[in-house]
């Protein structure tokens, strides 16, 4: 079974991208992968300043998260769009994984990314589902971490719409898409592993 890492960009209380990562996480679970769900405010990393960094170091909370990225074959990044952009919280665990290096027990955080794959997924309740969010990181991810991005991503337009009251999704058009963006992520996982 492949280990799918999700992390949503957003965890507040009636999130349209957690609620997308519930429901991806459901499809992917029943595409034969293990999913872990990982909360990125659990961390409580500050905002990235080189100040921090070079005072008090690089908080040890950093290291779970380059620990699940490590032990994940796949990760499925959910966001949704803050003014064109990944929200902070997406942005800035990653700035902080990418200032670690390598130590007794851990790979360096651009280590553990190198070459991993990663899918994308976005949730808004605009007409374009966060797609310019998607965008941003996908370049992000290919160049600053060197992430293997998979072809295949969706933006869930009027994502405010789109669940049912058991968080599926209700439009057949919009299920399938998550579920060919989650099966395209283990496909390519699949290969790079071969």
């Amino acid at each position: 079974m492949p280990q799918l890492l999700i992390l949503p960009g957003s965890l507040r209380q009636g999130s349209l991208a957690l609620a997308l990562a519930h429901a991806a996480g459901r499809m992917a679970q029943a595409q034969g992968a293990t999913v872990r769900l990982f909360d990125l405010r659990a961390l409580n990393l500050p905002v990235y300043d080189g100040d921090i960094e070079f005072g008090t170091g690089i908080p040890e909370s950093t290291g779970q998260l380059i620990d699940a990225i490590v032990e994940a074959e796949a990760v499925l990044i959910v966001t949704p769009e803050y003014n064109g952009f990944p929200t902070p919280l997406v942005i800035n665990a990653f700035d902080w994984i990418s200032r670690t290096k390598t130590g007794p027990q851990r790979p360096a955080g651009l280590d553990a990314t190198n070459g991993k794959p990663v899918g994308l997924l976005s949730a808004s309740p605009g007409p374009l589902g966060g797609l310019r969010s998607m965008n941003f990181l996908r370049a992000y991810l290919q160049m600053a971490f060197q992430m293997v991005v998979s072809p295949r991503q969706y933006a869930l337009s009027r994502a405010d719409q789109a669940f049912d009251d058991q968080g599926e999704i209700k439009d057949a058009k919009a299920k399938a898409a998550v579920e060919g963006t989650i099966q395209s992520l283990l496909k390519l996982a699949a290969a790079l592993k071969a």
